[in-house]
């Protein structure tokens, strides 16, 4: 009878141990979390402490490493990675879902002059007109969004050349994010966009592959793209938000409690990257304006801009974003 109690005890311990190990596999997590600014970029500064939030609230059992610079490839590449499974997140731009196929309706982020500040922006993609717009680029791309959040510095252009008016595009070799808005309105200004690396464009300006680029001024500054090129353009003529993107099968796994402390995570993250990058914008277009020509209005002409890509995306409502949103977007 004893020696059947002994082996009882024995079967027990071993099965407690069994389910011990098995739990802590179950609750033991890392994840990799790419993008492509550098380190000294307010959104390397989110996603750093999105990272930390986590492993604390989470008491170690969520970590996240952060790769940052493109070490991970470039958005594309990454969004590729998540969809294979071999990477599990992704902070960049919401112009950028609309680089690959399904995320056309998305291209909306990327219209010139459309949104007055972060705010408006953020407002109208939260929206519940637009839900059903998100919900569906979601499912054709196959790229959860955890989160819209983190201002970045609004785009303007840099070029070895001062650019004023519209007809100052024509013949330009422009390097552009892989937008088709973007490229759409590059060409109706004359000028022949072109796609590069982030990581590789200082070198492309060096060596004359392009004459120009269109990057907000700290991504501007980060980059010592002054070193390369004489004039900053203020357009401020594209906005962005950063935003975190997520394997769906990943976040489908996570208990709501840690859906919850991700989410809660990621909105700290955006609120840091907001206000660094605010704190920024205070200083560098003096700091820009030590090493090249910063030209604003009155002397650039905005207006004609304007008035130049007026109606040039009126073909798309409807068609890749739902019908009138151009309108609500305007006036929200």
């Amino acid at each position: 009878m004893k020696k059947v109690f002994v082996m009882l005890m024995v079967a027990v311990l071993c099965c407690s141990t069994a389910f011990a190990q098995g739990g802590q596999e179950k609750k033991t997590m890392t994840l990799k979390l790419g993008h492509i600014r550098d380190t000294e970029h307010p959104t390397h500064k989110g996603a750093e402490l999105f990272a930390k939030l986590v492993e604390e609230r989470t008491d170690g059992r969520i970590k996240v490493n952060v790769y940052a610079n493109s070490q991970l490839g470039g958005i594309q590449e990454m969004f590729t990675q998540i969809k294979s499974g071999d990477l599990d997140m992704v902070y960049g731009g919401i112009n950028t879902l609309a680089f690959i196929s399904g995320g056309e309706a998305l291209e909306i982020t990327a219209i010139p002059f459309l949104y007055r500040n972060y705010d408006h922006m953020r407002t109208c993609l939260l929206s519940d007109e637009f839900a059903s717009a998100l919900a569906g680029a979601e499912k054709a791309t196959g790229l959860k969004i955890l989160n819209i959040t983190g201002d970045t510095a609004p785009r303007g252009l840099t070029a070895n050349k001062k650019i004023t008016v519209p007809g100052d595009f024509k013949g330009l070799k422009i390097r552009t994010a892989a937008s088709d808005t973007v490229v759409r309105t590059m060409q109706k200004l004359g000028a022949l966009p072109q796609q590069i690396a982030l990581a590789d464009l200082w070198m492309a300006l060096k060596t004359n592959v392009v004459d120009a680029q269109e990057n907000g001024a700290i991504t501007v500054m980060n980059n010592s793209f002054f070193e390369v090129q004489s004039y900053y353009m203020q357009t401020d003529y594209i906005r962005d938000i950063e935003c975190f993107y997520i394997s769906p099968v990943l976040y489908n796994k996570l208990s709501d409690a840690d859906q919850a402390t991700i989410y809660e995570a990621s909105e700290e993250a955006g609120k840091l990257v907001t206000e660094l990058t605010h704190q920024q914008l205070d200083t560098v277009y003096d700091t820009l304006g030590e090493h090249m020509t910063v030209v604003t209005e009155p002397e650039l002409r905005l207006d004609l801009f304007r008035q130049e890509l007026d109606g040039l995306f009126n073909d798309w409502d409807g068609v890749r974003w739902p019908k009138g949103m151009l309108e609500i977007f305007k006036n929200m």
